[in-house]
């Protein structure tokens, strides 16, 4: 291979009249990429983060990109194999990421959406979900195949792709030398170790609270979580204080005024139809009024972004629709470089899946018979195909974790549930049939842009489109078996809706659609966080992360909030920009081994739990003699994972 010195000058800029980027790995070479170890690194990577990101949405109601960690990961394993006399190319090392990247998308979707099922106790089979998942995840690269050289090659510089663009710089600099993937091991051995004190064994309580004196029923809470906090670093300052700013309107200011209001109240007010307001605490307060002002804050908050978003929708729908044939280059006179799937192979590929879902008699659920099942699987293929083309381009210039897939998701709902109501598919199969369109298109949404970012990845470094292409196929199809086997397992050991695993999104979507199918939401209460969404907007606040903040405890929010101030203070205390640089890559690899650590080892406990009796036991906490000591002790082992975590970055 030609010596290289890093990524050519021109991976940063648009093209001039005449110009050419010139990859890593030039388009004349052809060295090892596609083989069975780069594949099967890959494909065990992305089913373990994959479990470990259905965790993380179940619990905090947010996934992170895993394209760098398994980059990182698979360069360790590789650098293992090569002191064995295994060498690998950097290529290699691509499809190893690019394979197990495509399960987080897979995880967003579904756990964004299925577990609303198990909430209207039609809970969903393996075989169903695995179905759903494998479906979704397949036309999100479909669509996106055509797409390829119009959105990565001519739009190259305009279309920045800042997570693709990290990634291919992450595996020259570490083919460059280096070794950065201690940190994720080191994040995920002292998390999977936290979360075994706080969630197996019990010896220090997962959750620390005080109620604040002289506000009636206001509480601040913090969740122990190694995860949450890595997330926070990992978003950075200002997200993580606008997320904790929205938990605090609720805990001090939501909660203690219908406290205080309803004080006078001698009847229930709806939709609580038994207790009476003074004699709920904080928690019940919460489930019965204000997730609906959560609820009404998020759904418009996404709507907000996603109409922000038309402009750029249309205009990206356009020009993807009038390139969709000039992504189909494989004959041998092209460039190794510019080789794409052929469209043959996409079109059939689409009509298969369309008929997958028409006759395969559970993917809708018990909705109807094939006519009916036609029209969910045309739903779910116009929508998904219109959200492919347009998170493809929206992800090029904010990046994956700025997709308003939840904006998306809640539009394809609201489409789907109107045609459904318009036909009189009112009953809970009508709710779940809508559902599973909504599964359907997150999932091609959401993995449509971390195939648009692999693939910007593997056109700075050299890679192969069409081997890309295949192995985001396989990804797919590996790992969607594992991410629905664990939220199975999750669902059957704490279930949705519990503290534990709150499923806040799939909760969100629940309420969409039993609005619009039943017209019996308390619309009062999501007109007022519509309200709070967009008083955010006028003042400027993004309100999406805002809404979120409102939507979930405050507990869940504090552990991330930290996080953020961890690298804000990094950020403003380091001037050498280039000690900066490897500070906060150090503290995203240290986050992301926490994500993983702690997401493996609940999906762990899940599993042994649920073969043993279906609730994890430890040995508690009550050895800790009374509820104050358990959060001093808590709040104290959380002060030294914080302080591990500090001091490991400051040593950079």
């Amino acid at each position: 291979m030609t010596e290289k010195k890093g990524l050519d000058a021109k991976a940063y800029r648009p093209l001039e009249e005449g110009e050419q980027y010139q990859s890593y790995v030039p388009a004349q070479e052809t060295v090892a990429e596609f083989t069975f170890k780069a594949v099967g690194l890959g494909i065990l990577f992305g089913i373990i983060f994959g479990a470990a990101n259905a965790y993380l949405g179940l619990r905090a109601g947010l996934t992170i990109s895993t394209s760098i960690p398994v980059a990182v990961m698979a360069v360790a394993v590789f650098k293992i194999l090569a002191k064995g006399g295994v060498k690998s190319t950097i290529l290699e090392t691509n499809i190893a990421q690019t394979t197990g990247s495509a399960s987080s998308s897979v995880a967003s979707g579904v756990i964004f959406t299925l577990p609303a099922l198990f909430m209207w106790g039609v809970a969903p089979g393996l075989l169903q979900m695995t179905v759903l998942a494998m479906c979704g995840g397949l036309l999100g690269i479909l669509f996106m195949i055509p797409l390829r050289k119009y959105l990565i090659e001519k739009e190259h510089g305009k279309l920045p792709y800042p997570e693709g663009t990290a990634c291919a710089e992450v595996l020259v600099a570490n083919e460059l030398g280096g070794n950065k993937a201690k940190y994720i091991f080191w994040g995920m051995g002292v998390a999977a170790l936290f979360k075994a004190l706080t969630s197996w064994l019990k010896v220090i309580p997962s959750h620390a609270s005080f109620n604040v004196p002289f506000i009636k029923k206001a509480s601040i809470g913090i969740d122990l979580s190694a995860a949450l906090f890595g997330v926070g670093y990992i978003l950075g300052p200002r997200i993580a204080a606008i997320m904790v700013g929205g938990g605090l309107l609720s805990a001090l200011i939501i909660i203690p005024g219908i406290a205080y209001w309803g004080d006078s109240l001698t009847a229930p007010l709806f939709p609580e139809t038994q207790m009476l307001i003074k004699d709920m605490s904080a928690s019940q307060i919460w489930t019965r009024y204000v997730r609906y002002i959560g609820a009404g804050a998020v759904a418009t908050a996404g709507i907000i972004t996603l109409i922000r978003s038309i402009p750029l929708m249309l205009e990206s729908f356009k020009a993807g629709a009038s390139h969709l044939g000039d992504g189909s280059a494989a004959n041998a006179e092209v460039p190794r470089t510019q080789r794409d799937l052929p469209l043959k192979f996409v079109g059939v590929a689409i009509l298969v899946i369309v008929a997958v879902l028409t006759l395969f008699p559970d993917a809708f659920g018990q909705i109807g018979e094939v006519g009916t099942r036609l029209v969910a699987a045309l739903c779910v293929t116009v929508f998904a195909f219109f959200f492919v083309t347009v998170a493809s381009r929206i992800v090029g210039l904010v990046g994956v974790t700025s997709n308003p897939t939840s904006g998306m998701t809640i539009a394809a709902l609201l489409g789907t549930a109107t045609i459904f109501l318009a036909m009189g598919w009112t009953d809970t199969a009508g709710k779940a049939a809508t559902l599973i369109v909504g599964c359907v298109v997150a999932i091609a949404a959401s993995i449509s842009g971390d195939t648009s970012q692999d693939l910007k990845s593997g056109y700075l470094l050299g890679a192969t489109p069409k081997k890309q292409q295949m192995a985001e196929l396989l990804g797919v199809l590996t790992s969607a078996t594992f991410v629905c086997l664990a939220v199975l397992l999750l669902a059957e050991t704490f279930g949705f809706g519990s503290s534990e695993l709150p499923a806040p999104q799939a909760t969100l979507m629940k309420l969409v659609i039993d609005g619009v199918l039943d017209q019996n939401l308390p619309w009062t209460l999501v007109f007022i966080g519509a309200g709070i969404a967009i008083v955010c907007e006028l003042f400027k606040i993004p309100s999406l992360p805002f809404a979120v903040g409102v939507y979930l405890p405050v507990a869940t929010m504090t552990p991330i909030f930290i996080g953020g101030l961890i690298r804000h203070y990094f950020e403003k205390r380091t001037k050498n920009k280039e000690q900066l640089e490897e500070r906060r890559e150090r503290g995203v690899l240290l986050g992301s081994g926490f994500v993983g650590g702690e997401g493996l080892l609940g999906v762990g406990i899940a599993a042994v739990a649920f073969a043993q009796s279906r609730k994890p036991e430890g040995i508690g906490t009550d050895w800790l003699g009374g509820e104050v000591t358990a959060m001093i002790v808590g709040a104290c082992a959380f002060a030294c994972l914080i302080y591990w975590f500090f001091n490991n970055i400051r040593k950079a």
